[in-house]
């Protein structure tokens, strides 16, 4: 068993580009308002969506609010994480009105030691998830628009009550898929310089800026108002490891008085090969928490896709004709705790009893577990990307004819046109290719992750540590494949049932 090693610094001397060093977009993203320039447009959007779900038609393709929320705003967001990284943190209008409220109620309270892991985010995850299946939120655009106002109330009070960037850190579970997913990313806020950082006596980037104005007495400074604050989700630059808690908020880059900090870029994937202590997060492979949180973006990505084919209604009809149950909850939370909990707990555990006596060690299994758990977001993000990705490439035209209906029944006119309706995307057989894609990417990635850390856990019998987990991957791949080869539900357009 190797010793777990220390983080000093990422090392940043491989990056090769530096976004905020391209001349006008460099200079608009180092501009201290330019998140705002990207949060009021989709604010605008999200307002559109509230209204049309409330006062719009009912029938979801024709409704803004579940045409975009479920066809539009999750395939945009995974394909933009795999290509540039987590923007919709970034561009979050959720938290427009926690500025906002901020300025007439400052936080008080500190966010519970016992809840400053990722648990509540778990649960909210697992709940929405759930709650989306149950009442069929992609054909509710009622309900949908429930979801997005209760999002933005939710944002609002936690953050109004509670230092830092509670929400985001430990509630939002929209926020942490964008943060396991971005560890495949090609981007990373990170320094420019370590020799900057090591002479750098105030850590504005995580104190936050202050008008130093010559002072150089550290409990001087720290009695000066914060002109610029810095990092909300504690994330210290020079020892902060890839995207985890990473909200591409920039504000350590508006806090930095030296112009240290870049948007970097760096191999995908890489962050998950790393053990060792990392700001903000940690010991990775030492938190159950973490580990729980990947396990239900790897199983959840396999059951969302699994309850939008047909074997799934057999499968509820056989559970309903087996118990008697004529209602849907006991049946679809038996299905949750299967695939999300007792499944995982066999293949992991089973894998990680199989390592254990593969490299002699008296690791428990749940230590070997943890070590492993990392490699699975390669193979759950590829999951997450053909299942969404489907959806998007399949209905990314559709808005047009739904916005122009919109507007029809708004004021009257057909100021964009008479609502194209034919407009759909790309046919289903050529997208089916680009999901296999997907998944072969994730998988391989999974494979050379798992395959850095078998290395790490026991240089002599890495194969012995590494096979078990080769088939774990190869087993959430193949679930995958048989799932995207049945007929799915085209669910929130007009393209099918």
């Amino acid at each position: 068993m190797s010793v777990v090693r220390e983080i000093a610094a990422p090392s940043n001397q491989v990056a090769t580009f530096d976004l905020l060093r391209v001349p006008a977009l460099g200079r608009f993203l180092r501009w201290r308002y330019s998140r705002i320039a990207f949060q009021v447009p989709l604010l605008f959007v999200g307002m559109l969506m509230v209204a049309h779900a409330f006062w719009g038609p009912q029938l979801a393709p024709k409704n803004l609010a579940a045409l975009l929320t479920w066809v539009h705003f999750r395939g945009l967001v995974v394909v933009v994480i795999l290509l540039v990284g987590n923007l919709f943190c970034m561009a979050c209008p959720f938290m427009l009105p926690r500025e906002l409220a901020r300025r007439w109620f400052h936080p008080r309270w500190n966010w519970p030691p016992a809840l400053r892991n990722k648990w509540p985010a778990i649960v909210l995850f697992v709940f929405v998830l759930f709650v989306y299946e149950l009442c069929d939120l992609w054909s509710d655009p009622w309900w949908t628009g429930v979801l997005i106002v209760g999002y933005f109330v939710a944002a609002t009070v936690v953050d109004a009550l509670f230092t830092g960037a509670s929400f985001c850190k430990h509630v939002c579970p929209v926020g942490q898929f964008n943060f396991l997913g971005s560890a495949l990313s090609p981007l990373e806020v990170a320094i420019r310089d370590k020799d900057v950082c090591t002479h750098c006596k105030t850590h504005d980037c995580i104190q936050g800026r202050r008008d130093h104005s010559g002072e150089t007495d550290m409990s001087t400074l720290k009695r000066l108002p914060v002109i610029q604050r810095g990092c909300e989700l504690e994330l210290f630059q020079p020892n902060k490891v890839g995207n985890l808690d990473c909200t591409f908020c920039l504000d350590c880059v508006y806090a930095c008085p030296h112009d240290n900090v870049g948007i970097m870029t760096r191999l995908p994937a890489a962050e998950l090969t790393i053990s060792g202590t990392r700001s903000g997060v940690g010991i990775f492979e030492r938190r159950f928490d973490l580990t729980m949180l990947v396990t239900v973006f790897t199983f959840g990505a396999v059951l969302n896709a699994f309850a939008m084919i047909s074997p799934v209604y057999a499968l509820e009809q056989w559970a309903a004709g087996v118990t008697g149950l004529r209602v849907e909850w006991p049946i679809l939370s038996g299905i949750f705790i299967v695939v999300l909990v007792l499944e995982p707990a066999i293949i992991l555990g089973a894998a990680a009893a199989v390592t254990r006596w593969g490299v002699a060690t008296r690791e428990p299994i749940l230590g070997v577990v943890n070590r492993f758990a990392r490699s699975l977001i390669p193979i759950g993000f590829g999951i997450w990307l053909a299942h969404y990705g489907f959806h998007f490439f399949t209905g990314f035209l559709t808005v047009i004819p739904v916005a122009q209906n919109a507007v029809i029944q708004a004021i009257g006119q057909p100021l964009l046109g008479e609502p194209l309706w034919q407009l759909s995307g790309f046919s289903a057989a050529i997208v089916f290719p680009m999901q296999v894609g997907f998944m072969g990417l994730g998988l391989l990635g999974s494979w050379i992750v798992a395959a850095v850390i078998a290395r790490d856990m026991s240089p002599t019998r890495t194969w012995s540590a590494f096979a078990p987990w080769a088939v774990v991957h190869a087993l959430l791949f193949a679930s995958a494949y048989w799932i995207m080869m049945q007929p799915m539900d085209m669910r929130g357009t007009f393209l099918g049932a």
